[in-house]
Formats: C-alpha cells, structure tokens, sequence
C-alpha cells in the first residue's frame, strides 16, 4: 500500500505541535486494543493440545484423526492472513477483526453439540482457523505498519507476544476447567473470551492515523493511504505473483515454514501429550506450556528492540540454531514430574518461541516495501502449512511408534537449516529489483487479476 503527502510543510508543522500538546499519541491506544484483541482471540490456540486425550477418551477417535482437524486449523490460520491484510485494506481493521473475533466465537461455541469427527474438524478446523487467521500476524504487520515508523519493531514484538502468550497463558485455565468440569465448559469460555473483546474493537480500533488529522507514531508528515487497486483477493494474490519472483520470499518462506512445524505444530500442538505418556499430569505439563508464554513475553519483546538495531538476517539465524539445539535435546527431559532440566529447557525454548516473528516481518517490510504486510500474510501462511504437516506428523509418529522422540529429533534438524535459510539472504540493496519496481509489479498483477486490464 503506497502513501502520499496530504499536505505541505505548513501542515506538517501544525501537526507536530498538535503532537506536542498530545500526552500520548493514538497510535498507543490502537496498539494497545490491538494487544487485548489477539489475547481474546488466543484462547482457542490453547485448547486443542488440552483436548487431544479427553476427545480420544470420549469420542474414541485416533490421535491423528483429532490432530487432523488441528492441522486444518493451522493450514487456515495461515492461508487466510494474506486474504485478511488486502481485507483490512479494503474494508478496514475494525470490520475484519470483530468478524474474525465472532467466527471464532462460533467456531468454538458450537463444538459442544458435535457428535462425528466431521464436526470437529468443521468447528475446529474451518470456522476458528478462517476467524484466527484473519488476526493472525499479517493484523499485527498491519498495525504497526500504518501507524508507527519509530519503535516499530518493538511494537511488533509486543503485539506478537500478545498472541502467541495468550495462548499458552489460557493454557492452565483450560486444563483446570477440562479436568474439573469437562471439555465442553472449556470450549464455552473460550468463545465468551472471543465475544467480550468484540465491543472494545469495534469502539476504539482506528483505521489510519491521517484519519484523525495526524502522522504516524515517529513519522514528520501526515500521509494519507491510497485506494489499492483491484479486490482484496486480487491484491493478495497480485503481490504473491510479484513476491513469488524473488529469492528472498522462498528463503522467508522456507525459513518460516519450519518456525510454524516446530512452534504451534509440533510444540503447541503435542507437548502437553506427549508429557503425559510420559506419568506427567495434563495440568502440570499445560502448566509448563504457560510458563513458557511467559518467557515468550520476554524474549519476543526482546526481539523486537533488537529488530530496530540487529541486522535480522544475523537474528533469524542465531533464533532458529538455537531453537534446534534445544529441540534435539528434549526427548531426553520428559519424566513424571518436573526436573530442573525440564525447566531450563521451558525457560530457554519460551525466550526463542517466536522471537522470530520481528525480524521477519521487518526483512518483508525491507524487500517488499507498502506491499511488505500482504507479503508477510503468504510468508505467514508457509509458517502454518509447516504446522499443519507438524501437527499431523507428529500424530501419526504417536501412532506408529508409541513416542514422539522421532518428531523431537527432526524439529531440531529442520530448525538448524532454517537457520542456514535465514543466513543466505542478501541485504536489500544487493538485489537489481527496487521496491519501486516491486510494487509496479504488484500493481501490474493485481489490476490482471482483477479483470481490468492485462499485467
């Protein structure tokens, strides 16, 4: 999305000095309701790995046919993100994001009358994940996007601890309600979660900062958004097209794909049973997985303030090696009760969670310049096609094998290529294509897609 000066230097200055008689600047408020948003809406992404047994036990379905519909779940997650940036261009944040908070209302609310697999994977996998997908990480790309430029990277660390935290911080609350008052108690206080912070989006979340009269949080001057060009789908699927022609896009993508198998696919999705096989209480092991929300409050944070002064590239490598390291070790710390190990592992593994959500939101942002959002959406949906396969794989290791030390060991394989990944991308000025050009190309493929001319 390109931008252009609403005024000249005398309404530049008259803004700034609207600022200065300002004790906080709006974009705060925005970012803040933003926060609460996602953490209404992480309450789902804690539930499925608290509902694997209990389901099993009542329904009698296998492991992987329940982890299935979890990968339907992650695949939608991902999948819907680049559609819900063109969205919230087109339509704006407010509208998409009280929607998706409803569908996922819906999604989980309804789980309480199903009674065939089927069901669960309708609910679970294709109403919550189009809901959780539309604020996934391309609304926080969207966000800090449209109204900061000066501590945007930290404010992307924080928005992103937002919902990967909420989750895992929901996680005790949910194995507490599912041990003391069943799964379907559970389910309705995650879709009340959902509802409750609908009325706060929808009365405070604002569109653009030109809207009120004023420049981004750090920037100079008032801008204001142009129209995009062509449908939502058109533009997503036209900076696609364009992104699809670089290196960078496939090492982002390729790198994230293994983010997502080895964080909310494997990890988020098995820890909790796999714990369990091995004398661990769910409460306890969910516990565990709180904790480290937790931690993953930290580090992200802590990602974010480095994103505005680390080269990212050198970021996502050393995140993902040391997600690696972490990972092969792992198989060998599970026991029935917590050992001290376990808890440098949890402490360790939640600073790292995703820490790498910052710098690859900003390398987007650096290689594909206005578009750099929408682009995120498509790196962000690799991230989930890698949980999709993680979560499923996983279940069926379970199945065949009895354990899960096999899919321990290849998420730290993969996670130490991603590594390698991260380390071939080249800085933004070694590439011919200018983001000028890039953004020509979008334009091109989207007014094609659209039906209005020819690219």
């Amino acid at each position: 999305m390109a931008f252009r000066p609403l005024v000249g230097r005398r309404r530049a200055t008259e803004t700034r000095d609207v600022i200065r008689n300002r004790r906080l600047h709006p974009a705060w408020t925005v970012a803040a309701v933003a926060f609460v948003a996602l953490v209404g809406a992480a309450g789902f992404r804690a539930t499925p790995s608290v509902l694997l047994h209990p389901l099993h036990a009542e329904f009698r379905w296998p492991l992987a046919t329940i982890s299935a519909a979890v990968s339907v779940n992650l695949l939608l997650y991902g999948l819907t993100a680049p559609f819900a940036a063109a969205l919230m261009d087109r339509f704006g944040i407010r509208r998409v994001v009280a929607g998706a908070l409803a569908l996922v209302a819906l999604g989980s609310g309804l789980t309480v009358f199903m009674t065939a697999s089927w069901q669960l994977v309708l609910c679970w996998g294709v109403l919550v994940g189009l809901g959780t997908g539309s604020m996934a990480l391309a609304f926080v790309a969207t966000v800090t996007g449209r109204w900061f430029v000066r501590r945007r990277g930290l404010v992307t660390g924080v928005l992103t601890a937002g919902g990967a935290t909420g989750q895992l911080v929901f996680l005790p609350l949910v194995a507490v309600l599912v041990r003391d008052h069943g799964w379907r108690a559970a389910a309705l206080v995650v879709a009340g979660a959902a509802l409750a912070v609908v009325p706060l989006a929808w009365w405070l979340l604002r569109e653009h900062p030109a809207d009120l009269g004023l420049p981004a949080y750090g920037a100079a001057e008032v801008v204001a958004p142009e129209p995009p060009a062509g449908g939502a789908a058109a533009r997503a699927v036209g900076a696609l097209a364009a992104a699809a022609r670089t290196r960078p896009f496939w090492l982002l993508a390729g790198g994230f794909a293994i983010c997502g198998a080895t964080t909310n696919g494997l990890v988020g999705t098995h820890f909790v049973p796999a714990a369990h096989d091995h004398g661990m209480p769910e409460t306890t092991a969910a516990g565990l997985l709180a904790l480290v929300g937790l931690f993953d409050i930290a580090g992200t944070v802590a990602s974010g303030w480095l994103t505005d002064r680390v080269d990212s590239r050198l970021l996502l490598g050393a995140y993902y090696a040391l997600r690696g390291a972490s990972l092969l070790v792992l198989p060998g710390l599970f026991a029935e009760t917590t050992q001290p190990s376990m808890l440098v592992f949890v402490v360790f593994y939640g600073l790292d969670w995703v820490a790498t959500v910052p710098p690859t939101v900003a390398l987007c942002r650096e290689y594909f310049g206005a578009s750099g959002a929408v682009v995120f959406g498509w790196v962000f949906a690799a991230h989930q096609v890698g949980a999709a396969i993680a979560a499923t794989g996983a279940g069926l290791v379970r199945d065949s094998l009895g354990d899960y030390a096999l899919a321990w060991y290849a998420a730290g394989a993969l996670s130490i290529a991603a590594a390698g990944l991260s380390l071939l991308l080249r800085r933004r000025r070694d590439y011919p294509t200018t983001e000028t050009s890039f953004q020509n190309a979008t334009r091109s493929r989207t007014i094609s897609a659209s039906g209005f001319g020819s690219g």
